[in-house]
């Protein structure tokens, strides 16, 4: 004999089963989803930063330039500060050569 009560109730809980195992495999396809993305966008970064410094050093070697990592800082900071006040200067000079232009051009 079963009643309609205690019928109820293996239908609930059936159904309660279903949908979890459902909503489980929904999950479950979802996180695989994101970390298979997840590891496509990291591959796509590492390629384009592969490429990105393989025109760098393409570039360096067509100019000539040579990148040393062991150049000692102090050297490179010098360097720098020097390359520096080298393009202030010529600033400098443009902005002076601008100036007598403008008031050239305005007689």
């Amino acid at each position: 004999m079963s009643s309609p009560v205690l019928h109820a109730f293996y239908v609930g809980r059936a159904l309660a089963d279903a949908v979890n195992e459902r909503a489980e495999r929904l999950l479950t396809d979802g996180l695989s989803l994101v970390g298979k993305f997840d590891a496509e966008q990291r591959e796509n970064l590492r390629q384009f930063t592969e490429e990105v410094m393989v025109r760098a050093q393409q570039a360096e070697a067509e100019a000539g330039v040579s990148y040393t990592a062991a150049a000692s800082n102090a050297g490179t900071v010098t360097d720098l500060q020097a390359t520096i006040d080298t393009l202030r200067a010529e600033i400098a000079q443009v902005r002076v050569a601008l100036q007598q232009y403008r008031t050239t051009s305005q007689i």
